[in-house]
């Protein structure tokens, strides 16, 4: 047993956009179907570092730690022998993104052109030769711009490539301060925004942000081979009378088996149990953009009685399958055509899909799941196959 890629038209759109949809083809018939880099050019100021460890050493209020030679600061504006002032920065604290616990920079004074004394930002490294800032305390821009600009000098010295700064929206007023510094947007969530910098006089080989949106639809049959189908309230089907399988976006840390059953549940009142994934498509310039993996989830019922969500569904019931397939719209599109030919596969010629695998992670002590046809094994792990 395998599973294929067919490349096919977009269901919901008048431009041609080609879908891939993988399926095992082996137990039924298809039906008849037609044959950055980004060049950052930042404005920079190059700033004349000096380390200040040992000259103040004996300055009022101040103290070397003899374990890594950087200054403690005890005052607001100190008076230095050198005839410099530095003003007293707090340090960031750090949340890291795949971090190691070595921080890259600390709280050190450094000399910049106007003779006015800069503090580093803190950052912690992570696993890719970067640093990662989690700005939590508000600053001045001006002041935010003298110590990046250090900081940056500094991370060049140390050979670290990818700076990433967080900036949750308290913060949101040094944004523009950090852009015309050559940083760029890499992705935004409700309480944050991610910003972006390369070091090097290279193309970043930064990560991308989130490509693909992760859709699934719940195949409900119970034993009469009825389906379980809604007709919705918005959309692009609304209106149209079209009966439709239960469908969703997964949530943030949801399995896709659990986003499969929870939206079954939302849309009808109906409870059921995962039982594999029978197939999935991948579509393109979607959603903002985004790529699109759509799940097809075989579920079965545990609760028969239907109480439909009145918010987003018009009308909810259990419908034969013949009496599905027979509807206009499914006939027109391969993608509900395919899905049609799979369910009777898998009740009838013993189609298999993906089982369900719980595994732990290579990498952290977390458990996740793996997807794959467990049927075909020949010496099945003793991992937990779910049925």
């Amino acid at each position: 047993m395998f599973f294929k890629s067919l490349s096919r038209p977009s269901l919901l759109f008048s431009k041609t956009r080609n879908l891939s949809i993988s399926t095992n083809l082996t137990f039924f018939r298809s039906p008849s179907l037609p044959p950055s880099k980004r060049d950052f050019s930042p404005f920079r100021r190059k700033t004349r570092s000096i380390s200040l460890s040992s000259c103040l050493s004996h300055s009022r209020g101040i103290h070397t730690s003899s374990s890594n030679g950087f200054c403690d600061f005890k005052t607001d504006l100190l008076d230095i022998a050198a005839g410099l002032k530095v003003r007293n920065v707090k340090a960031f604290a750090i949340r890291s993104m795949s971090t190691s616990k070595s921080p890259s920079s600390v709280i050190e004074p450094t000399v910049s052109d106007n003779g006015g004394a800069v503090g580093l930002l803190t950052g912690a490294n992570d696993t890719h030769g970067g640093v990662i800032i989690d700005m939590k305390e508000p600053m001045d821009p001006a002041n935010f711009v003298s110590s990046l600009r250090a900081s940056i000098s500094q991370w060049r010295k140390q050979g670290i490539k990818g700076v990433w700064i967080k900036l949750p929206i308290e913060l949101v007023h040094l944004i523009q301060a950090a852009v015309q510094e050559g940083f760029w947007y890499h992705h935004a969530e409700p309480k944050y925004l991610m910003l972006v910098y390369w070091i090097p006089e290279t193309v970043h080989t930064l990560p991308v942000n989130a490509s693909h949106r992760v859709g699934v639809g719940g195949f409900v049959m119970n034993d009469k081979r009825e389906v379980l189908v809604v007709q919705e309230k918005s959309g692009k089907l609304r209106g149209t009378g079209l009966w439709k399988f239960p469908t969703g976006v997964v949530n943030q840390g949801e399995d896709i088996s659990a986003g499969a059953i929870r939206e079954v549940k939302e849309e009808t009142g109906i409870d059921t149990e995962f039982v594999e994934v029978l197939a999935f498509r991948q579509s393109h310039q979607s959603f903002f953009e985004k790529s699109d993996l759509f799940f097809v989830c075989m579920l079965r019922p545990l609760s028969f009685d239907i109480h439909k969500q009145d918010l987003e569904i018009e009308a909810a019931q259990w419908m034969r399958l013949e009496e599905y397939a027979a509807q206009r719209f499914v006939q027109k599109h391969d993608l509900l055509k395919y899905i049609v030919d799979i369910g009777l596969a898998k009740t009838e010629r013993g189609y298999t899909g993906f089982s369900r695998v719980q595994i732990k992670s290579a990498f952290t002590s977390k458990q996740c799941y793996f997807y794959l046809n467990s049927e075909d094994l020949d010496e099945p792990h003793n991992t937990g196959i779910e049925s």
